[in-house]
């Protein structure tokens, strides 16, 4: 790996600033205490410093050796999940039900620790948007920052964002051009039937049967409706009917998550899922209340911009450490708003072998703070200059 040398020495105060967020995690666009320490920070560096974006959202902005009119956004998100932790080390959650499950407090971190690299050295030319976003977990932060003005106020000619991945070796990349992350759209489903007694079922127009018909049925929709090559998950997440074990229920609710890479998949979910629960209440005698809502477009990266990337990302884990095409993961993430507003490219990189993200014994590992954060510090010197980091050229200033 080439670490970046001040990199490299900021490691265990990153460390720190990583398991201090980690300790005092926060949900969507309640990011207070995270927000106030990254804007905190962000001045100690030099950065000029515009909080309250989103509500909680932070941007900070840093100008090179000179500014030529050229401008790159850095993105990271601040949110945790609404989660019980079950790990037992110090820095585990304060909070009960909320933690860092994800890892964007490792995110955030290594932002920081380029942030502040960046304005040691101002050995680029141009402007670097730091953009630390709230609200990815379900409530779509960065969809709210592009309609409150991100791009007027801070106009970019490429964006760029960074997820850790559990699973893939430490410090190795994965991306792709076109969509590399999934849409993600939520529904709910009433299916209303007539209750009765449990020992008279005929009295009774069931709707815990209907239910298991709809959600078998539902399954068809991947299987055997959508084109195959055409990437689509259809997931029953929550069953909820009955409160007693002798009485058949009015009433069951289902609700869940559908996926898909592409936007004519997406498109003909909704009414396929409509016809066929409709259809199937109808055959049993029950109705259907529907509610379904889209919440983020799928995550498409730009082919220049990816490339860009790839180059920076080759040059801190070497020519064989990026995964490139990599396969489409059918996970979602709401920087696709900004990717539909701004070119730019979402990369993965490898957490190593660690508990998978949304899970109560993840942790972002610290090992991964210094290849992020240098990551950051050669996209920069890719798109605005600054010529190769090494031991002997510390600052990557030309020679």
């Amino acid at each position: 790996m080439n670490i970046d040398p001040r990199i490299k020495a900021l490691h265990n105060e990153m460390t720190a600033w990583r398991h201090d967020i980690h300790r005092h995690p926060e949900t969507a666009f309640e990011e207070k205490r995270t927000s106030a320490f990254v804007a905190a920070k962000l001045a100690e560096f030099g950065f000029e410093v515009n909080a309250g974006i989103a509500g909680t959202g932070v941007v900070g902005t840093i100008v090179g050796k000179s500014d030529n009119g050229r401008a790159i956004g850095l993105r990271a998100d601040m949110d945790a999940l609404n989660l019980e932790e079950r790990n037992d080390f110090v820095h585990r959650s304060a909070h009960a039900g909320k933690m860092h499950g994800c890892g964007h407090d490792g995110h955030t971190t290594m932002l920081l620790g380029a942030a502040r690299v960046l304005a040691e050295r101002r050995d680029f030319v141009g402007r670097v948007h730091v953009v630390f976003q709230p609200a990815e977990e379900n409530e779509g932060g960065g969809r709210v920052m592009v309609e409150e003005g991100l791009f007027d106020r801070f106009p970019v000619e490429g964006i760029y964002g960074l997820h850790n991945y559990p699973g893939l070796p430490l410090g190795r990349f994965a991306v792709r051009s076109g969509p590399m992350m999934a849409s993600y759209d939520i529904f709910e489903l009433i299916l209303e039937g007539k209750g009765a007694h449990g020992g008279l079922p005929h009295q009774s127009i069931d709707p815990v049967v209907i239910q298991a018909q709809v959600v078998l049925g539902l399954q068809t929709i991947a299987s055997r409706i959508t084109d195959p090559v055409d990437s689509v998950v259809v997931s029953i997440t929550q069953i909820d009917g009955g409160s007693t074990w002798n009485v058949i229920p009015d009433s069951v609710r289902l609700r869940g998550t559908v996926r898909a890479l592409q936007p004519e998949a997406r498109d003909a979910v909704e009414p396929l899922m409509r016809r066929i629960a409709e259809n199937i209440c109808a055959a049993q005698g029950g109705t259907l209340a529907m509610r379904y809502e889209r919440r983020y477009p799928p995550v498409v990266n730009h082919a220049k911009e990816t490339d860009i990337a790839v180059s920076a990302a080759r040059r801190i884990s070497g020519a064989n450490g990026v995964d490139m095409p990599c396969k489409p993961i059918m996970a979602s993430e709401d920087f696709a708003f900004m990717l539909n507003a701004r070119p730019g490219s979402y990369l993965l990189v490898g957490n190593g072998d660690t508990a998978p993200v949304h899970n109560p014994r993840y942790d972002f590992n610290d090992a991964l703070l210094p290849i992020g954060a240098s990551y950051w510090l050669t996209l920069v010197d890719e798109i605005l200059g600054r010529g190769p980091i090494s031991a002997g050229n510390p600052g990557g200033v030309p020679g």
